[in-house]
């Protein structure tokens, strides 16, 4: 697998990923956001043994999709804030959830965001794995919820942010709102997170890391 910068924002650079493999799929063909990817080396396709729940219509080329993307992210500055970018959308294949490789791409993105200047990142979530996901690519719970009822969590883009284990529990716990939502492993995620408190980053308990 590598990394790979797709384009910047404005730079009108587009990607076209299977809407069945990729959640957000349509969010990719803008060409406002930039974009990075996991990709495959070589350009093999992201998972060659995975098979599609439904085929697809005879209107779509599947030849036109991006088919050695294994993961990406669209992100865009905030509209109020110039030295702070937000995250808007991050995918990885059906087939290669799990094995770690959405948080490497937040981590190279992170990094090449702090190379263009930017002091700060966002990022929405709405459910408890994105949430956890995120703090252990240094990411906090800020107290803060978007329009869209997800919970807001940032970072500096050099160096984890300081993690309040209550805070993060507050965060944790907010999915519960929403119970009625939640998957029987939803549920027994976030009581286990719960009692365990903040994951580590980079081998280092968060509550430890600087702001």
């Amino acid at each position: 697998m590598e990394y790979a910068l797709v384009g910047r924002p404005d730079e009108g650079e587009t990607l076209r990923l299977d809407y069945r493999a990729f959640a957000y799929a349509g969010k990719f063909v803008v060409g406002g956001p930039g974009k990075s990817v996991i990709r495959t080396p070589g350009g093999g396709p992201a998972a060659p043994d995975w098979e599609p729940d439904e085929p697809l219509p005879d209107t779509v080329d599947s030849e036109a999709f991006d088919e050695d993307v294994i993961a990406a992210v669209s992100f865009s500055p905030d509209r109020t804030d110039p030295d702070c970018c937000r995250l808007r959308y991050v995918t990885v294949h059906a087939a290669r959830r799990g094995e770690g490789i959405g948080p490497r791409l937040i981590d190279e993105t992170v990094a090449d965001l702090a190379a263009d200047g930017f002091d700060r990142v966002k990022i929405a979530v709405n459910n408890p794995f994105a949430y956890e996901a995120c703090h252990k690519c240094g990411f906090g719970y800020t107290g803060e919820r978007t329009g869209l009822a997800e919970l807001e969590l940032a970072r500096p883009t050099a160096r984890p942010a300081r993690v309040d284990p209550e805070r993060y529990r507050d965060g944790m716990a907010a999915f519960r709102e929403t119970d009625g939502e939640l998957s029987r492993a939803e549920r027994r995620f976030v009581a286990e997170r719960l009692d365990r408190g903040p994951p580590s980053v980079d081998g280092a308990t968060e509550s430890g890391a600087e702001r």
